[in-house]
């Protein structure tokens, strides 16, 4: 199998989107007959244009890096471990932004979800999880959908499912990310019928525990205009009590 060229994975990316050749290239600069011929190999592009091409694509860092090495030139964007020491502040950060939640759940998890760090109220949710679910890497779409994971627990399952099932489609069609496919084919698609007639202005998460069931609103948390791969595919989950109820369960424990 042949290694596709730069200019047939912007071409897929372009597709991907839903982008025309001539809107593309009236966005970038460029003639509609350049970026032909980029797309079809006619024309090499030079790295300049590489990533004209993708910020108007919005095609995510470590994609960028992909097309730039495809047509011969060097990444443009470092990539890093987080425990590396360019890192360190990065690191610090999420520390504190978990331990700031407290006593409410946060956590972070990665491009393809899976668990970088958590504070000390995820923990104390994963009562009665099948060890197997807790051996790194800890996915948390598993540990959430999964019969031996918390979804006995979960109250509204399918339609807590079906909100990261949608998360996870969009996600895909941004990143492209094989984990996600995966995770789409194990617990996709959408169910036909919701589970809840009246869905109200978010979906909670509500959960079964020794206190009682817990009713928790979501909030996603990225960095703002990362230029590390790392850290672009990095996003913090938080949960909010939804009533007064949880509130009061979580602050007293």
């Amino acid at each position: 199998m042949s290694t596709p060229t730069a200019g047939h994975l912007l071409r897929t990316w372009r597709e991907n989107r839903r982008v025309s050749q001539l809107a593309l290239a009236h966005g970038a600069g460029v003639s509609p007959r350049h970026l032909s011929f980029i797309e079809t190999g006619r024309s090499r592009p030079t790295s300049q244009m590489i990533l004209r091409l993708c910020r108007h694509l919005e095609v995510p860092l470590r994609e960028q890096n992909r097309l730039l090495l495809a047509a011969g030139f060097a990444p443009a964007h470092p990539e890093h471990d987080l425990s590396a020491p360019p890192m360190a502040t990065i690191s610090h950060a999420i520390e504190l932004i978990l331990a700031a939640h407290l006593p409410y759940p946060a956590l972070v998890v990665d491009r393809g979800w899976d668990l970088v760090s958590a504070n000390d109220a995820v923990y104390a949710l994963l009562d009665g999880v099948g060890a197997e679910l807790l051996e790194p890497p800890v996915n948390v779409i598993r540990l959430a959908l999964d019969p031996a994971g918390l979804a006995p627990r979960i109250a509204n399952l399918e339609q807590w499912r079906d909100h990261l099932v949608e998360r996870l489609a969009r996600e895909y069609a941004v990143s492209a990310d094989a984990r996600l496919r995966t995770l789409l084919d194990e617990y996709g698609p959408l169910r036909a019928e919701q589970s809840e007639s009246a869905p109200g202005l978010v979906v909670p998460l509500r959960l079964r525990t020794s206190d009682g069931e817990l009713s928790l609103i979501s909030t996603t948390t990225v960095f703002g205009t990362p230029r590390e791969v790392t850290v672009s595919e990095l996003a913090i989950e938080t949960f909010l009590p939804a009533d007064a109820a949880t509130r009061a369960a979580l602050s007293a424990g």
